[in-house]
């Protein structure tokens, strides 16, 4: 049955403790919008209740008598699946939170959480499933593009992505996003997505604190549209909407892990949050790490672009040099890639001119700025918007100019080659494996 969008949110408690039922209860009563319609013991009771009543949201204890509270989640996300389930245990461990969120929880707290984590929690949740429960489908010329086949995406992807870690490609891709979307005005939407699961710092770099992050959309990922995505992307002052990183390394796991059987990994989920992101923006940038897993691999197959970042150091030149080697015998055309000198200005001993003979032709030197760099960091406030006339964020400028030209370059004829792309996908990852010898 369809449930009704009320004014207040409809919570289920599940917990075989009665003492930890009513202190829930009692808190929840503090809240004018959040009503509760009933209280279980048992998993099974839980699941009878939650159809019985429809509550937007399930506190679920772990261990219960009968059926657990991973067992019940998994029936209630089948028979009741607007509802949002939001596991309770006194069990932190990344092994608890794996299964919960394969079994289709939204969410995981500590037993007992903070009346401020709670309710907050409950208040996230609760707009996810809204957006869930009331989206509209799209119109049929929409759905599937000519001859049936999925639609071509309406946006492009750029890729930045070093091998050589140290050298700014997080700094790289934040200031060229920011840079973009105000170049590309507001009739153009551009995002930037934190590829580095465990250890991103997009959101230290634009000075963003969410409580929502990439890791929310793995539950609900064969289900992801635009009102799920909306409801955990960040908004930054530039106009500019970042997909951050999880707070903590182990909450990125459920997008690494394969929960299908098919070997797909983490490759299959973050295919999915692309080409959503795709429909919806403009453009999208992607910051990465330098190693070549399902996810980065995955993210540089969908890019149309990949600026690779090096600095000028004989150990990042040969990272990229065999980088560039993997992208060949990956089927990556040459023009797909682009090279961005960083601190092309400090003094290492070794020539741009040199490097280039021995790479490519780059699109961009990115002057050394100790003071400047530091102080973005350390702020989160991107130099291209702290320090405009300062040399560096010139050069961020000419960046973006060069990468919206090349962008504007793919714009006709585009279709028929997204589809290849898209089709070709899985060939490159297989390819990968072979390489790898796995």
């Amino acid at each position: 049955m369809d449930v009704e969008i009320h004014d207040r949110i409809r919570v289920l408690i599940v917990d075989d403790v009665a003492e930890t039922r009513e202190n829930l209860r009692k808190l929840l009563s503090f809240d004018p919008d959040i009503e509760v319609v009933g209280a279980a013991a048992t998993g099974e009771e839980g699941v009878e209740l939650a159809k019985e009543t429809q509550p937007h949201v399930v506190l679920m204890d772990i261990n219960l008598p009968g059926i657990d509270g991973i067992t019940a989640t998994e029936h209630i996300v089948r028979e009741v699946p607007t509802a949002q389930i939001v596991i309770l245990s006194v069990q932190g461990e990344t092994g608890y939170m794996r299964r919960a969120m394969a079994a289709g929880a939204r969410d995981f707290l500590v037993k007992p959480p903070s009346g401020d984590e709670l309710m907050s929690t409950i208040r996230r949740v609760y707009e996810i499933g809204k957006a869930q429960a009331a989206r509209i489908a799209p119109p049929p010329s929409a759905v599937m593009g000519p001859g049936g086949r999925e639609p071509a995406r309406q946006g492009h992807l750029v890729a930045v992505f070093a091998p050589k870690g140290g050298v700014g490609c997080t700094t790289v891709a934040v200031n060229l996003a920011v840079t973009l979307q105000d170049r590309l005005g507001g009739s153009r939407k551009v995002a930037i997505l934190d590829g580095n699961l465990q250890f991103g710092d997009v959101g230290v770099m634009l000075n963003l604190q969410p409580s929502r992050s990439v890791a929310d959309l793995a539950p609900q990922i064969d289900d992801l549209d635009a009102d799920m995505l909306t409801a955990v992307l960040t908004p930054h002052p530039s106009g500019l909407k970042a997909l951050l990183a999880p707070p903590h390394p182990e909450a990125a796991e459920p997008l690494l892990v394969d929960d299908t059987g098919t070997g797909g990994g983490g490759g299959r989920k973050m295919r999915a949050i692309l080409r959503q992101m795709l429909r919806e923006f403009d453009v999208v940038v992607a910051d990465t790490w330098g190693w070549v897993d399902e996810v980065t691999l995955t993210l540089l197959d969908e890019a149309v672009l990949i600026l690779l970042v090096i600095t000028p150091h004989i150990p990042a030149i040969k990272d990229v040099r065999q980088f560039m080697d993997l992208a060949g015998r990956l089927g990556y055309p040459m023009d797909k890639l682009a090279l961005v000198i960083n601190h092309a200005d400090r003094p290492t001993g070794i020539r741009l001119d040199q490097i280039e003979r021995a790479l490519m032709p780059s699109i961009a030197h990115i002057p050394y700025d100790e003071r400047a760099g530091a102080m973005s960091a350390n702020r989160g406030i991107p130099v291209v918007t702290e320090g405009a006339g300062r040399p560096i964020a010139q050069a961020f400028a000419r960046l973006a100019k060069t990468v919206s030209e090349r962008l504007e370059e793919l714009e006709s004829g585009e279709e028929e080659e997204v589809v290849e792309e898209w089709a070709s996908a899985e060939t490159s990852r297989r390819m990968l494996g072979r390489i790898f010898g796995s």
